[in-house]
Order: structure tokens, then sequence, then C-alpha cells
């Protein structure tokens, strides 16, 4: 599944499931580079109408950054992210914090933490609405849990998550990224964690558009990852991972049928390859269960699928 096409169904699927409305819905359809014609039809596919308010769609142009439109009446989430500092590598800090480091087009931001002994190394890539605090946070609690951590900022070249006006425009933006672009920061991602914790073994883990691009870096082949931990990522539409050392743990919610429809691709690749494989999917659990500041996080699914990463991660990437 190509990215920009998944961004587009997460949007088209939370204004079926009403989290959205439908202005909203065709404002971030317009950032992903839809027409308001062709988004209309779309949303009309979804069984969607006109807004509540009875009024016609929004046609003001994608560029625009009016606040975005809710369904429910609750605050938009902070996407305050603290100015970068300097962290030299040798310090260790289990609290996440910014950092800056050196990218294949420039400068990259991102949330770094670490023990004072670290296991191993993992690189976080979070979701499509940016490095939210949420990913500092997932950041800090792997390095409480003995892990050097870095999310790398892939809006880095745009101004960085915190420039965004809100959640469209950081999803129009990362839409619109090339793909060997997005590769290419998490590379250096990776390069930065190799500098700060010399000679350990590297993971990943991704959540949503992140676990899509941990799937797109093992089918580029990336060799430097020993574990990977996709949660409910699309795979590509035809992966490659042969030849790749990666022991992977996909994970999956049961109620989350339009990423669960790569799992079949993604598991005969990986048999293909070869490799240590698992694709795990929790019960009752629906898409973006692991994030506790979004609406279908599921406490118990987020524990459990936690303890399976650790367990994971202890088995193919602890040295």
């Amino acid at each position: 599944m190509a990215l920009r096409d998944y961004l587009v169904g997460e949007v088209t699927e939370d204004f079926a499931d009403g989290r959205m409305s439908r202005r909203e819905a065709l404002r971030r359809l317009g950032f992903l580079g839809l027409g308001v014609t062709g988004a209309s039809a779309l949303l009309a596919a979804c069984g969607g109408g006109d807004d509540d308010d009875g009024t016609s769609a929004d046609t003001s142009p994608a560029g625009e950054t009016s606040a975005p439109e809710s369904a429910t009446t609750s605050a938009a989430p902070d996407t305050t992210i603290a100015e970068p500092t300097t962290i030299p590598p040798d310090v260790p800090s289990t609290e996440a914090q910014m950092i800056t480091f050196a990218g294949p087009n420039g400068e990259l931001t991102g949330a770094y933490a670490a023990p004072s002994s670290p296991k191993a190394a993992v690189l976080v890539v979070h979701e499509n609405r940016g490095l939210t605090p949420h990913f500092s946070d997932v950041v800090s609690r792997l390095a409480n849990d003995g892990y050097a951590a870095l999310a790398v900022d892939l809006l880095s070249e745009e101004g960085g998550t915190a420039s965004m006006s809100d959640e469209g425009q950081a999803i129009g933006a990362l839409g619109a990224a090339p793909m060997e672009r997005l590769l290419g920061d998490l590379r250096a991602g990776i390069d930065e964690l190799e500098q700060r914790v010399p000679g350990a073994k590297v993971g990943a883990i991704g959540f949503c558009f992140g676990g899509g691009m941990v799937w797109n870096l093992l089918d580029a082949g990336e060799p430097r990852l020993a574990a990977a931990a996709p949660f409910y990522g699309p795979a590509p539409a035809a992966p490659d991972f042969s030849g790749m050392q990666t022991a992977v743990l996909g994970v999956y919610a049961e109620l989350d049928d339009r990423v669960n429809a790569t799992r079949e691709i993604a598991g005969a690749a990986l048999a293909s390859a070869g490799v240590p494989h698992e694709l795990k999917t929790y019960e009752g659990a629906d898409h973006a269960f692991f994030n506790d500041t979004g609406e279908r996080y599921n406490e118990a699914a987020a524990n459990a699928a936690y303890v399976d990463v650790l367990s994971w991660f202890s088995e193919h990437l602890d040295s």
C-alpha cells in the first residue's frame, strides 16, 4: 500500500467513524492533494453527506491554516515540542530531549533519551501527525527500560512538527515527502544512534504511518536493524525482504481491517526471507490502540503489546 493512499484512507476512515466532520475531512484531503470534487466523491462513498449544520463543503484552499474542526468539542492535542538542545553522546538522560544532528538534506531534529548503560538502541518512527509529545514519551519509556531511543522528526525539512499549523498540515507534508527522503532521514537517525551507542545493536519501532515506514525501511534493504516492531503499519504492495537479517514482530489490531489487509503480504515476504518473525493480532483493539492520547487507545492491548515488544527486543536486540 502506498503511504499517501494510506494517509488518504486514514482521513476517510475517521470521517466514516464520526471522528471528523465532512468539512475537516475535505480540508485534510486537500492537504493531501485531492481536489474538492474528487474528495467529495470519496467521502460520499463512505456514506457521508453535508456537515451537521447543513452548510456546503468548505472549498477554501488547502493552504489555509484555520483551526481544524472536530466531531467533538475537546481541545486539539498539544503538539508543542521543546527547543533542541545539545546532548553529548556520552551523557545519559531517561527524559527525552530534543537534539539536532546531520541529515542527508541538512539538519534534523529528534527526541532522544538513554539510560547510563544502554542494552541496545531503538529508532522510533512517529505517526502521521509528526513528532508529537506522545512520541517523546515513547522514547523516555524505552530509555527507562534500558534502550537508547531516538525519534526523528520527519518534518524537519519543513521546519519541524512544531511549526505545523495543525494536524492536517502535518499529514499533508508527510504525504508529499518523497519516500527516498523519508528513508534517508531514518537512516541518518540510525547513524546518530550508532554514534551515541557505539557497538550496540539497533532496532526500530513505528506506529501507523511510522509502522509503514519501518516496513519500507526493511523493504529498502536496511542492513543495520537487528529487530523491528512495526505497529499496525501498511506493508508495501510487493515487499522483498530477501537478504535481511532483521527479526520482525508485526503488531496488528483485530478491528483494523484496512491495515490487516496487508498482513498476509507481509507475512509471506518474511517467510520467503527466512527471518525470525511473528505477526500478532490483539483482540478487541482498533487501529492506533497504543497511543494513549487518542480515541482508540486500548490500555490492555497497549500494555500487552509493549510487554511483547520488550520480550522480542530482549531476545533479538540486546547485546
